[in-house]
């Protein structure tokens, strides 16, 4: 036995012994302490001095003496953290672990023994500083068809604002942790099953956005990721790592409501915003009206305003019909499918003391808000043509739903867009940003063409005929839609600039694109003509140079593809320049909407602008001929994307390999 606690002391990690009557020093250091310190072993024993206290760092000797005096107390196991300065002056994290013990003399020892976690508390430092610097909430919840939580860590608890839990009180946390659709608010429930449908049926974690009720009744914004996992009993779970975005998303709100107010300022004389579950209403947009200017902006309970405003203006015979719009706006009636948003005529005195007719229409925002819109009717001894297209105008504010646009056309040929939602921006090929850039600066007809799928010639018959329809695919509700343009001057007699606003046609127009079975294995055909199939069913590319660009991917086996590149293959005798830039830009969307609308972005990867094929998310005859992977010699018959002349290069290297 005593040679075997010697051997221990001379290989343990950091072995060490203390004699902890006072004053507590070391008595005995062992080899594997004087390597890790680069300390003798008669520099850390001293009989004058502690020599390894002084080696401890200076901002952690005061606890290390404590817990030394601690350890003195009885016969126990204790652990401490501190750092060490080393001889050549770096600075090591150790964790000493020490068991005290009393000799028969009656002197207290404690063996110990040292381990170098400087790695981990670097990597916890860096978490922490992750964690402090871009704080996300993390949660994981059951697979079932009512998920229950099962953990959710404090940043997500904050997220939520839970309250502290009081004895005799709910305890909230725990009441959301049974069921999470508490968490949800109810227009948003269906939308949130279905992002768990995917999470649970893809690969990879599924990423979006979603609004969330915290426990206090507001509402928040996040933005995460969920995807289906294991749990340490080896069941499955979903987790979820979530950031808040709530005031990046109102900001975003307030800039797109802006707009949106900006292409209705064109055909509405005023614009009231109806919150229904604050019951206030606020006017967004007075006109010339000098009584509601200084009003702009002001949140005012919806009773006594719309009383006040009554009785100021509208005729006393129209007032009680005006009561029962409102009225049944807030207790939110739904409409009946395909129905115009609910609207009412009335007799009102304009700001000049004018006695006007009237006609009001509730828009609706979302589920808590409305926009009322109103406008004096033209009197009908004015311009007929002007009313007639005004009224067409009105007409569009009015069935306004998920798809807006609104820009001008002015007699140089300068488009300047006012508005557009999302989907419509997409239509035409822009981003949100680019979109806020040309509201400043315009653009060409040509320019604006080229990022969009209406060709010029639909786009000037637009302008000649002043009607025009075209379709999108629209990647939320899977369905392609229709959108209808109308194209108007403003003004009679004014200049020969045009209004042109597009909105979502609806109706029977629309189809739901059938659903692709769960099995979306992609597989590429690359011998003879170029094809892509998800599944059993093909792709079928609406853009010839999209399917190009796919194709171009494939033959580069996975390396990224340069914008440079790529336009020097799909357009070889054009220069490369800002023109054929903005048009591989627009190929390039087309082929992500593509793939977005089978399912199966993920075979893309973007980087910086540069794109490539992921391999091992296709199936490819190239590929697998390639590999030498077993019967693909037979796939190779003497031709290769066929389509394309620049696949000659590789066509002559694959035969090479047949020689």
């Amino acid at each position: 036995m005593p040679q075997t606690e010697n051997l221990l002391r001379q290989d343990a990690c950091g072995y060490h012994r203390y004699c902890l009557d006072s004053p507590a020093r070391l008595c005995h250091a062992g080899p594997d302490l004087c390597r890790m310190t680069g300390y003798r072993e008669d520099q850390l024993v001293r009989r004058e001095t502690d020599g390894y206290a002084l080696a401890v760092h200076p901002a952690d000797r005061e606890g290390y003496a404590r817990w030394l005096e601690e350890l003195a107390r009885k016969e126990q196991t204790l652990t401490r953290d501190y750092r060490l300065v080393k001889q050549d002056g770096g600075v090591i994290w150790v964790r000493d672990t020490a068991v005290s013990r009393k000799s028969p003399e009656g002197i207290m020892t404690g063996e110990s023994v040292l381990c170098d976690i400087t790695d981990l508390k670097r990597e916890n430092e860096d978490l922490r500083f992750l964690g402090e610097t871009i704080p996300c909430g993390f949660l994981r919840c059951t697979c079932e068809k009512q998920p229950r939580i099962t953990y959710m860590n404090r940043r997500m608890e904050e997220i939520f604002r839970f309250p502290d839990a009081r004895e005799g009180e709910l305890d909230y946390l725990e009441l959301y942790k049974s069921n999470i659709f508490l968490m949800i608010p109810m227009e948003e429930r269906r939308r949130f099953s279905r992002f768990l449908d995917r999470a649970w049926s893809a690969d990879a974690p599924v990423a979006g956005e979603m609004t969330l009720l915290r426990c206090d009744g507001t509402r928040a914004r996040i933005f995460g990721w969920v995807t289906r996992g294991v749990n340490e009993a080896g069941e499955e779970e979903f987790q979820t790592v979530c950031m808040d975005v709530t005031q990046r998303y109102r900001e975003r709100k307030a800039a797109e409501t802006k707009r949106y107010l900006k292409a209705l300022a064109e055909v509405y004389d005023r614009i009231f915003r109806f919150d229904i579950p604050a019951n206030t209403v606020t006017c967004l947009y007075g006109g010339e009206s000098p009584a509601l200017r200084p009003l702009e902006g002001v949140a005012m309970q919806t009773d006594d305003a719309v009383e006040k405003w009554m009785a100021g203006s509208v005729v006393p015979e129209d007032r009680e019909r005006l009561r029962a719009f409102i009225r049944d706006h807030g207790q939110n009636k739904p409409n009946e499918p395909g129905a115009r948003p609910p609207q009412l005529q009335y007799r009102a005195r304009s700001s000049t003391g004018e006695l006007k007719r009237y006609t009001g229409v509730f828009i609706k925002v979302d589920e808590a808000a409305s926009l009322y819109c109103c406008r004096a009717v033209p009197d009908p001894e004015g311009d007929e043509a002007v009313r007639a297209e005004n009224a067409q105008l009105k007409e569009l504010a009015r069935r306004f739903t998920d798809g807006l646009a609104a820009f001008e056309v002015t007699a140089k040929g300068l488009v300047k867009p006012l508005y557009a939602s999302e989907n419509i921006c997409e239509f035409f090929g822009y981003t949100e940003e680019e979109w806020l850039g040309l509201m400043e600066r315009g653009a060409p007809i040509e320019s604006f063409i080229a990022y969009s799928e209406a060709s010029r010639e639909d786009f000037e018959a637009l302008l000649r005929n002043g009607e025009a329809e075209f379709s999108y695919f629209d990647y939320r509700t899977e369905t392609r839609r229709r959108i209808k343009a109308i194209c108007s001057q403003k003004e009679s007699g004014g200049p020969a600039s045009r209004f042109v606003m597009l909105y979502s046609a609806g109706g029977a127009g629309e189809e739901k694109e059938k659903r692709l079975p769960e099995n979306r294995a992609v597989s590429i055909r690359t011998f003879g003509y170029f094809d892509v199939f998800v599944g059993e069913k093909p792709i079928a590319f609406r853009n010839k140079k999209s399917k190009e660009l796919f194709a171009l991917l494939v033959d580069r086996k996975g390396g990224y593809v340069t914008s440079e590149e790529a336009i020097s293959f799909l357009w070889e005798e054009e220069p490369i320049n800002t023109v054929t830039l903005a048009r591989y830009r627009k190929v390039a969307l087309r082929l992500k909407n593509t793939l977005e609308e089978y399912g199966i972005p993920e075979v893309i990867e973007t980087v910086d602008g540069k794109r490539r094929i992921v391999p091992e998310k296709v199936s490819c005859d190239l590929y697998d001929h390639l590999s030498g992977r077993e019967g693909s010699e037979r796939l190779f018959k003497g031709s290769y994307l066929t389509n394309y002349s620049w696949g000659e290069t590789t066509l002559a290297e694959l035969a090479g390999r047949g020689l």
